[in-house]
């Protein structure tokens, strides 16, 4: 394709900028668009791409496990944004939870920062956490530059990461709110869970009972509640339950500082896709039925839900109770590692128990084409994408640098060929374990090549050009 330096131009018959896709050729300097011309405003040494791919802006994914320090069996930053670059996205946002220590206060941050150094195949950004007893961390992790304060309202699932009870949480909204932070929430209710039936065995039925939608209605209810109270900017992750839109709707026509975000995998699975006793699909909340998948799609369509993000949260297989373990990836390999809490070890060697499995999807780098995929089916385009996949997430993350092909923003780019497909075979994927709910599925869209900051790059370019970067303004 040629090469590019930090100073270049791109064209190409479609490019996608937020004004919708047309023919153009995308200048850049010292690594920032500088203008988005003509097609045939091209300067001598354009780039010219073949006319079956699109142009898009680098995608920003800001809800990723990567796990290291402390549990980088799981998912370490090497293996994480090779995934991320393998699929279009140029900035991952990482979680503060499963890693240890987890990052709730400046010291684990830098420690997060030390790990990831020389590792990085794209740019990485960090979430902070609100756990009991970190109230006097919130504003330090703010001002060093986390992107905002991810919260449980019930048992995340480690033990390093504890939920808020009802006066942490309005301790922790009233503070974040003093300084114009951001709260992001895993919304399910444990009240609703424990009166719930509980998760066991092999039927996915089973265990999306365990999970109710009303769980995620009861725990939204109390986050807008505490919005209301406080005026805390709030996220709701992951949503999965289509009854909780018309909360998040009225929230926002109040005027409450409000967002959403939902998964790929809520978008295009179906409970009924689940084969009883195939782990790789849990999740939580849950993948619900077709009519669920169907309003949270007209959900995005109306702006209700901002933006779409992975939540890749990734595991070896004994952890998922999957029997077709690679040697290297067996049980006695795992039992090095730091276990989450109330896993029953007996049980793994069963395999496939929704109970006792652990509850995460590997999409890092098949998100795009996944959304690509079934978006196409319902006459959506790439513009549309693009806005749920780079301009919303780098607008939730304060990432004002990024996130659109706009002049005075990052040269970060994909190149995408939409009417490409390709079969998902999980050895062929990036990310650490070969584990993903998509294996054998026909996709179409293949990402042929990322720029970072004007320069080009992937998954595989030895000098590792991803940057640690926090949203412009905060201290360095």
């Amino acid at each position: 394709m040629g090469a590019v330096s930090g100073a270049g131009a791109i064209r190409a018959r479609r490019v996608v900028t937020p004004g919708g896709e047309s023919p153009a050729t995308v200048l850049f300097s010292g690594g920032m668009i500088t203008a988005v011309a003509g097609y045939g405003d091209a300067p001598p040494g354009t780039v010219d791409l073949p006319d079956d791919q699109v142009l898009l802006p680098g995608l920003v994914d800001s809800h990723v496990h990567v796990n290291e320090p402390g549990r980088t069996g799981w998912e370490g930053f090497a293996t994480a944004t090779a995934a991320a670059a393998a699929g279009g996205v140029t900035t991952i946002v990482d979680m503060p939870l499963n890693s240890i220590p987890a990052t709730v206060s400046v010291a684990a941050l830098d420690a997060k920062r030390q790990a990831a150094a020389g590792q990085l195949a794209v740019d990485v950004a960090f979430w902070g956490g609100a756990v009991p007893g970190n109230l006097a961390d919130l504003r330090p992790l703010h001002d060093a530059g986390v992107t905002g304060f991810k919260c449980f309202l019930l048992p995340s699932g480690v033990d390093e990461f504890a939920p808020l009870d009802e006066d942490g949480l309005a301790a922790a909204m009233t503070e974040i709110a003093s300084f114009g932070g951001l709260l992001i929430a895993h919304a399910e209710d444990e009240q609703q869970i424990e009166a719930a039936p509980r998760a066991h065995g092999k039927r996915y039925a089973a265990f999306a009972a365990s999970r109710p939608p009303a769980a995620e209605v009861r725990a939204i209810e109390r986050l807008l509640a505490g919005t209301r109270r406080t005026g805390c900017r709030t996220h709701i992750v992951h949503l999965a339950a289509a009854e909780a839109l018309p909360l998040i709707r009225a929230a926002k026509a109040e005027g409450l500082p409000v967002t959403a975000e939902t998964c790929p995998h809520y978008l295009t699975l179906r409970d009924k896709d689940v084969p009883d006793g195939a782990t790789q699909f849990k999740c939580c909340p849950p993948i619900r039925d077709e009519a669920n998948r169907t309003a949270l799609w007209d959900g995005l369509g109306d702006g209700t839900i901002d933006c779409v993000v992975s939540d890749h949260s990734p595991c070896p297989p004994g952890l998922k109770g999957l029997p077709d373990l690679e040697p290297s990836e067996g049980l006695e390999a795992n039992l090095l590692l730091p276990l989450p809490m109330h896993l029953d070890l007996r049980l793994i060697e069963g395999g496939g128990d929704f109970g006792t499995a652990w509850g995460g999807i590997s999409s890092l780098q098949l998100g795009l084409p996944v959304m690509w995929t079934e978006a196409r089916k319902r006459g959506i385009g790439l513009p549309a994408l693009a806005r749920w996949m780079a301009a919303g997430p780098a607008r939730l993350t304060g990432l004002a640098d990024r996130g659109a092909i706009a002049p005075g923003l990052r040269a970060d780019l994909c190149a995408f060929a939409p009417d490409a497909t390709f079969t998902v075979d999980p050895a062929r994927l990036r990310h650490r374990h070969p584990v993903s709910p998509y294996r054998g599925r026909e996709l179409h869209g293949v990402v042929r090549q990322i720029w970072l900051a004007g320069r080009p790059a992937g998954p595989d370019s030895e000098d590792r050009p991803g940057q640690l970067t926090r949203p412009p303004g905060r201290r360095p």
